[in-house]
């Protein structure tokens, strides 16, 4: 893209010069370590730096972009990043953005998977866990909440998102045949009662301005984003062999049915399978890893899903904590290797989850652009969302039961971890209170009742 001309606006401000790559580097390189907040956080931190503060693209551009990633399967907030670096430097600008977006993520989760497993069963860890766990099924359910209120504007699509939790909760239908029956009844329904599937404009307007801008409303589009059938096929390319090179190694070196190569086939097809966030997919990773496969326990899910939210990074890196524990605990290269097991199996897990998402963007990206605010496009995945708000749900009561009634459904009820979940959602829901505020608090009074709890033993009461 050529240096634009200097403008200046009413208020004054000139355009910014031209951003160099490593300058971008820098920017991209700390975004990832202060990524905190989930999507909505992320997206908010990147609207400030780079529409308000820096001014490297304009409010509609910035919009423009954010729109197509909430088209595609995966991580919403990495995407936009990895499409803004491509945006500006090619794909080399792309790659750059999306990799430093996870890559402190991948390092703080395999320490923390470390800790987790050789040290978890201490008093004061148990504890700060024992209190997370509730604060973690408050937060499912607040997102079931927040994402219906957005999604469900209807009877209609109320009543996909119905059939969907009882297909889940009582069938215990695959989630993959979930996702493809709501994109077909959207596909039909946006057809017959298009009204009903109808999108009301995105995330906003794009009319808000904070001055020139280096890729401004009128910027032409850089020539390495205009589509082409050439740049289409050599991505592609690139892609297939980036993917089936790694999926081969795996096979020759461990067998199709050996643990790291089910870890990169299963994790590329939840990564196609991501629309509505994290959340959405969580329920088919527990599916996966829990119940097919037994890489890890639903406890240790739970754990993991608790520790994702406390760290930087796109909510979906659970996968890498899932990673970790599944290398670990299945001494994939003996028990005298349980740490590179893990840290291996964890970066895996990550590489196959996230592959799919640059694909997306750096070859689907001038193609699939055009087709946003096009019903027939966008119908099926009206329908996706509103199943995607019951598959949460699910979700949702199955960490309630397992934390709620940690011996199962015969044994003691937790009266304490209801409390500390009915608050947890109080302040989410009422108070606005952010997600690492709440988990820290959570953490901390469950470690505050472990110690109690211990003293109480000690003077010999029984508990």
């Amino acid at each position: 893209m050529t240096k634009p001309e200097q403008q200046s606006s009413d208020n004054g401000l000139t355009r910014p010069d031209q951003v160099s790559f490593w300058a971008a580097f820098g920017f991209w390189l700390k975004l990832g370590f202060v990524s905190f907040g989930g999507p909505a956080g992320q997206i908010a931190i990147m609207h400030q730096e780079l529409v308000e503060k820096r001014r490297w693209l304009s409010e509609k551009r910035f919009l423009h972009a954010l729109n197509y990633c909430m088209l595609l399967p995966g991580p919403e907030a990495q995407q936009l990043a990895t499409y803004i670096g491509w945006l500006m430097h090619r794909g080399r600008g792309g790659v750059v953005a999306g990799v430093l977006f996870v890559l402190p993520s991948l390092l703080i989760l395999i320490g923390l998977g470390f800790i987790y497993m050789a040290y978890g069963h201490l008093t004061g860890i148990a504890g700060v866990l024992y209190g997370i766990k509730p604060a973690v099924t408050a937060i499912v359910i607040f997102a079931a909440y927040r994402i219906g209120s957005r999604a469900l504007k209807n009877w209609l699509l109320w009543t996909m998102s119905a059939l969907a939790f009882l297909a889940i909760f009582l069938f215990d239908t695959p989630f993959p045949l979930i996702v493809l029956m709501a994109a077909i009844l959207g596909a039909i329904g946006g057809k017959v009662v298009p009204q009903k599937f109808a999108t009301s404009g995105g995330h906003g307007s794009g009319k808000q301005s904070y001055g020139p801008a280096l890729i401004d409303d009128d910027t032409p589009t850089p020539g390495h984003a205009l589509f082409s059938w050439w740049c289409l096929i050599k991505v592609t390319l690139a892609g297939t062999t980036l993917w089936g090179g790694a999926i081969g190694f795996l096979c020759a070196r461990y067998g199709w049915d050996g643990a790291l190569t089910q870890m990169g086939w299963f994790f590329t097809k939840a990564a196609l399978l991501t629309f509505g966030g994290a959340y959405a997919v969580l329920p088919y990773v527990y599916q996966g890893a829990v119940e097919h496969f037994h890489w890890l326990t639903p406890q240790q899910m739970i754990d993991g899903l608790a520790l994702g939210e406390t760290t930087p990074g796109p909510l979906i890196m659970v996968v890498t904590f899932v990673g970790f524990v599944a290398g670990w605990a299945k001494e994939v290269f003996g028990p005298e290797h349980l740490f590179l097991a893990g840290a291996i199996a964890a970066t895996i897990v990550t590489y196959f989850t996230f592959l799919p998402s640059f694909l997306f963007i750096l070859a689907g990206g001038p193609l699939v652009e055009s087709t946003h605010g096009n019903l027939k496009f966008t119908a099926p995945l009206t329908g996706i969302t509103a199943a995607v708000v019951g598959v949460i749900l699910n979700l949702a009561v199955f960490f309630a039961g397992h934390v709620f009634w940690p011996q199962g459904f015969t044994g003691a009820f937790d009266a304490i971890s209801v409390l500390i979940s009915l608050c947890a959602f109080l302040a989410l829901i009422r108070y606005k209170v952010g997600v690492i505020t709440v988990i820290a608090t959570c953490g901390g009074t469950g470690l505050f009742i472990s110690f109690i709890k211990i003293w109480l033993i000690q003077q010999g009461v029984v508990i």
